[in-house]
This record gives structure tokens, sequence and C-alpha cells, in this order.
């Protein structure tokens, strides 16, 4: 039997029970195996006459009595009680189902044979108070056991898988337990010598315990292998990505000096930063080197990376190649669009913005354009991609906010040129050594400091709106401008949430009548968009109500006070960046967060933003809180999720697979001599093999 064959070649799976674990995307026999589970309930084994109401224990002991009842008047309902006992006392344990399938003969007989009387069980559960058994074990978990079995058996560790709707525990706890007697057909690809070096546990072995772990060092072992392979194959292949893009030579020839650049660094109204000078020459000399650049510019809100990009965007141009800004947004391409045209018209240089709502006429000049060589610089959006956008000598591209594109979108992008330069940045920072390892593929530079003048934006968490209107209404009296943000663009019968559209009408009526108060959302049109945050630039509006699409790229230095309606629905990372949106300007700024969960979780979140302003401690604490594959977009970039690696806990296994990822690629590039290493990186889809760029 081969592991990648379904599994419904499995000895005891139904039909039935094959389609259930399909719901889970449990098809093939190795997909079972390596369904890990998400956690585990750990039970203490104590004699029944030392059992406390509260406590989850494991007992074990004969059955007394067993019976299946359905009651008159709930027929649909079956009830199993189990009597155990042992020398110092017996117990009642009850499991409850409601299935038709429990109400057939064929189960009672099942049952009944499986639990006959005199039969040794192992019984793990929580301990709860009856009335008329006095103490009960309710939906525990029961194990048939002979008496070796009874006499090791010390503690029991129960696994709780992920579910879904219709799939319980117990099936994929039984479905597991059968695959596992194939397991030794499942070949180890990392070689034993590796292994031993590194104290890392047998690939089979490791599957076995983490299933089913005889006890806590087996399966603190186990996770310890299993943890090491989801962090090395993912450097693996960001290694091999990385070592053929260094075998490439650049075709653009960048000039890091000229007048063009001379006259942009005149004309600034501002001194760069020292972290920014630092950061513009790590570009810069990747952009004079033999092989392209592949650089991540991560810095925080407000940190100054528009203007770094824009010193990687002259050089290009002045070397004679055309360069293209792509964003995640309409708002935010605007953004770039309308600041960097500031800059470029005193210079001469020609830019253009293409999107969605760009009209055909506009197209096909900017498409005419950019054939000849005459644009240099196109900032745009997803509309960058399409077909007819062709360039004549692409050199560098730059990808804002890079996490919110596909791997094949900004692979796409790239393909428009021949070898180009390739900048990327975020505003979603993390420490850098975790970095440096999420992003192997790339050399990381950060932006730690922000510009002098900026303000501090004091923020507060509150639980009532009354007070943050009266607080909008005095700065606004003072001439100063707010937002107010949505989670919805419109109500939604399933959730429980207040949408701006429908905010927007009330507060423009009730609340604030004598101010002007604006509208922005995702579903508007790019005119109706563009309309709105003009008037708010323009100070015709005082108040903008809108969902998050000003999240990154909206910049009104008047604007002092942003309130943020059902803010604990938010992760910090991003009401981070909407804190960033206010604190542009000369005067004292305001974010206040209004917590609509009564929950302790909610509020300690919530304060953590209230203490500090450091975005790079913020998403730090918001990957430990809501995990990297949210915060970073992985579902997005093409890295999976960990099924056991905790990004930030298991740092040093991290950097352990690293380094043994880095040995392997230094003596081996092409990993010619590890064929079940490309194999197993080819099933984890994280790399297309036959693909130098990916």
């Amino acid at each position: 039997m081969k592991l990648h064959l379904p599994i419904h070649y499995l000895s005891g799976l139904s039909r039935n029970n094959c389609r259930l674990l399909g719901k889970l995307g449990i098809i093939t026999i190795l997909d079972l195996l390596l369904y890990f589970p998400r956690d585990y309930i750990k039970y203490k084994r104590v004699k029944i006459s030392g059992l406390q109401i509260g406590d989850s224990v494991t007992i074990v002991g004969k059955i007394k009595k067993h019976e299946i009842i359905s009651p008159p008047k709930n027929p649909r309902l079956t009830i199993q009680t189990l009597i155990v006992k042992d020398k110092t006392g017996s117990i009642a344990c009850k499991r409850f189902f409601n299935h038709p399938y429990y109400q057939s003969q064929h189960w009672r007989n099942d049952q009944i044979a499986m639990y006959l009387n005199g039969s040794i069980v192992a019984v793990s559960g929580a301990i709860k108070a009856d009335r008329y058994y006095g103490r009960i074990i309710t939906s525990p978990e029961i194990r048939l056991i002979n008496l070796d079995e009874a006499r090791d058996t010390k503690n029991s560790i129960i696994p709780i898988y992920p579910l879904t709707k219709g799939v319980s525990n117990e099936l994929v706890q039984d479905a597991v337990s059968s695959a596992l007697e194939v397991l030794e057909l499942l070949i180890d690809p990392l070689p034993q010598d590796l292994r031993q070096k590194h104290g890392l546990m047998e690939l089979q072995e490791a599957i076995a315990f983490i299933h089913q772990p005889p006890g806590e060092p087996q399966l603190e072992a186990a996770r310890r292998r299993l943890v090491f392979d989801e962090f090395f194959y993912l450097q693996l292949s960001f290694l091999v990505r990385r070592k053929r893009i260094l075998a490439r030579s650049a075709i653009a020839k960048i000039t890091p000096v000229g007048s063009l650049l001379e006259q942009f660094y005149f004309q600034l109204p501002f001194s760069l930063t020292s972290a920014q000078h630092r950061v513009i020459n790590d570009i810069l000399n990747d952009m004079t080197s033999k092989t392209p650049m592949n650089r991540l510019v991560q810095g925080d809100v407000g940190s100054g990376k528009t203007v770094v990009a824009v010193v990687a965007i002259l050089a290009t141009i002045q070397s004679g190649y055309q360069t293209a800004l792509m964003a995640p947004t309409e708002v935010l391409a605007e953004q770039h669009y309308r600041k960097i045209t500031t800059w470029f018209e005193p210079l001469g240089v020609s830019v253009q913005l293409l999107t969605g709502s760009t009209k055909t006429a506009k197209r096909r000049e900017i498409h005419a354009q950019l054939e000849t060589g005459e644009l240099s610089l196109l900032v745009g959006t997803h509309a960058l991609l399409q077909e007819k956008v062709n360039f004549d000598r692409l050199g560098l591209v730059v990808i804002d906010e890079q996490h919110r594109f596909g791997v094949q979108q900004r692979q796409d992008l790239l393909n428009k040129g021949n070898r180009p330069h390739v900048l990327t940045m975020t505003a979603t920072p993390i420490p850098r050594t975790l970095a440096l390892t999420l992003h192997g593929d790339l050399d990381v530079s950060q932006i730690d400091e922000l510009p002098p003048g900026r303000q501090k934006i004091h923020t507060k968490a509150i639980d009532k709106s009354a007070p943050a209107y009266d607080f909008i209404h005095h700065q606004v009296i003072q001439g100063r401008q707010a937002y107010i943000i949505l989670p919805l663009v419109e109500e939604s019968e399933k959730l429980d949430l207040r949408a701006a559209v429908a905010e927007y009408d009330r507060l423009s009526t009730e609340i604030f009548p004598e101010f002007k108060v604006g509208l922005l959302h995702g579903r508007m049109t790019s005119a109706e968009k563009d309309e709105a945050l003009n008037s708010f630039r323009d100070n015709k509006t005082q108040i903008l109500v809108s969902t998050t699409v000003v999240e990154v790229g909206v910049d009104v230095p008047n604007a002092t006070v942003i309130l943020i309606d059902h803010a604990d629905r938010f992760g910090l990372a991003q009401l981070h960046q909407l804190r960033g949106r206010v604190g542009r300007g000369s005067h004292r700024s305001y974010c206040l967060l209004l917590n609509t969960s009564k929950t302790a979780d909610a509020k300690a979140r919530l304060e953590v933003l209230e203490k500090s302003t450091d975005g790079f401690f913020i998403s730090e604490m918001d990957l430990r809180l809501r995990g990297p594959g949210v915060v970073m977009g992985y579902r997005q970039s093409g890295i999976s999720e960990f099924a056991l690696a905790n990004i930030l806990d298991d740092e040093d296994l991290l950097n352990l697979a690293r380094k043994v990822a880095v040995a392997i690629v230094k003596s081996n590039p092409n990993l010619e001599g590890h064929p079940l290493m490309v194999a197993e990186l080819k099933r984890r889809g994280l790399t297309s093999w036959n693909n130098p760029l990916n």
C-alpha cells in the first residue's frame, strides 16, 4: 500500500467516514498522517476514591454496568452509561449521542460487544457533580485496555484535532490509528547523521508520537522534530531560490550618482534621517552589484519608506531605464502618484497612474508611452499586470505592502522586464531576526527611526461613544478634522456591528449636523473616492466616516482625531496602521479605540496600543496573539501557515533550521544529492522546481 492512495484503502473506514474526513482536506493516507492535533488534553491517573469535582483525570477500572437508553421524550437522543469500578470505589460515565446511526441495533450491538461487563477500560475526562450519582464523568474518552496496559497507564494525553461541522474528534482519532498501521512506508528525507547531530527524532516515530504520545517527553521530542521540518523546508526553498537569483546577472546597470538625484535631494523640504540614509546606501549598493537587487524595506507608519523608494526610482531613471510602482489599493496608488508627481514635475520626469478606473483613452496613451520608453515611472494597482502593459526597458519594480500580493502576481510584474531590480516595502514591521528568516530569499533593511517633528499620538481605549463624539466636536470647532472608522460598509444580519453607510447617515444628521460629514468605502467608484478624499484634504468636509480603505496612503496633516469603532474586531497591526492617519501635522493628535467587547482579552490587546507607539513591538504582539498567517497574509503570499510551529516561541529551532539549510545549500546548491528533500519541497508547495525564480 502506498501513502498517496485515498484513505478508503484503510481498513475500518466507511465511505461516509471518508466523505466526512474529506471535509477536513484529508484525501490520502499521507494527508491523514500529517493532520496533526491542534492541542492536547492531559489527564492525571488517580484512584476513584480520590476524585474531586473539577479534576481532569484518567481512571482505570472494570466495567461493572453498561446500558444504552433513549429517553421516551427524546427518542433521537442516545445515552450510554458505564459504571466503572476500581479497588477504591466506582463512578458513572455518561456519553450523549444525537444521531440516527446511534439508534440502530447495529450500533447498540457493537457497543455492547465492546463494553462487556468485566472489560478493563481507561476513562479520561472532567469530574462533575450529579444529583443522582454524586460524581460523574460526562463525555469521556474511553479506551479498552488489557492487564499490562492497566499497570502501565499513569497519565493520558488525548489529542484534539481541528474539526468542522459533522466531524468528531473520535472519528479522526480512529482514522489516524488505522493510518499509523502503515506508517513504516514513510521514508525520512533527513539523513540519519544529520538527525543524530542535532538530536532530531526519526520521522516515523515523531508522527506516531504526535498523534498518540505515551508521555510528555515523547510528545515534546516529536513536536521538536516536526517543527524543525516546518522551518527547515521553508528555509531550504528560500535559500535555493536566492542562490539561483544570485547566479543570474543583472541587466540594468544603475548609476548611483547623477544630476537627477542631486536635484531631488536639493529640492526636498526636509532632511533624511540616518536610518533612511542607511537604507538608501543598502539599496544603491545592491543596484550597482552584478546581480539583481531583491530587497525588502520595512518601516513603521510614517518612517519615510516612499522617499527611499523614490531615490531608487530616480537612480534607475537617470541610468536610462523605466520603473514601476505597484500598490494593493487605488487609494494607496493614488496617494503615491500624488506625492511623487509633486517631486517629479520640477525634475521634468514623466509619471502616470494606471488603475482599474483609468479611462480607455488614457490607458492607450499610457501603453504607447511605455512601449516607446517615453514614460519613466508607472504607478498603479493590479492593473499593471494586464497583458497590454509592456515596458521598453524595465529596470526596477517597487511593490508596496508586498504581503498583499500573491506570489504569481509579483512574478507577473517582474516578467515584464529582463531581470529587473526588485524593491518591496511593508509598513507591518516585524523583528529583524524574524524578517530575515521569514523572508529568507530577500535582503532586509529596516527604517527604525521616525522623522523629527512627528507628533506623538495619544491613544485611549473607551467603552462609550458619546465622550468621543464630544471630543471630536471640540477638535473640529478648533479647526481640526477627524476620521471615524467602521469595520463594515453596510449592516449585516450575521454580524452585530455598526456599518459605515448607516453611521454616516446617523452622524451627519443627529450627532454632527453643524459640520460637513463625508463618506468613504471600498464599494464607491474611483471618482466618488477621489471626491471624498479631496473634500477631506481641502477641509471642505471636517469628519470622514470610512472603512479601513484609509488604512494606508491617506495623508491629511490637519486631521488630529481618529475614532475606531469596534476596535476589538481589528488586529493590533491594523489598528496601528489606522492610527497613523493622524499625527501628520503640527497639532497634537489622538486615537480613540471604542471597545465593544467585554472580554479581558480584548481589553488587554487594546492596552498594548495605549502603552506603545512602536510598530515593531506592536507587530510582535500581534504575531503572538493572532499568528503570522493572519498578520502577514501568508495565505496570499504563498507561505502556508505552520501546523505546529510558533514563530516567536520556537525561534531557537527556527535558527537551527536555517543554519542546517545554509550548510546543505552551500555544499549542494541545487540539492542534486538530496532527491527526497526536493520531493518534500514539492509536496509542501514551497517551490516550482523548474522555475529558477520560484
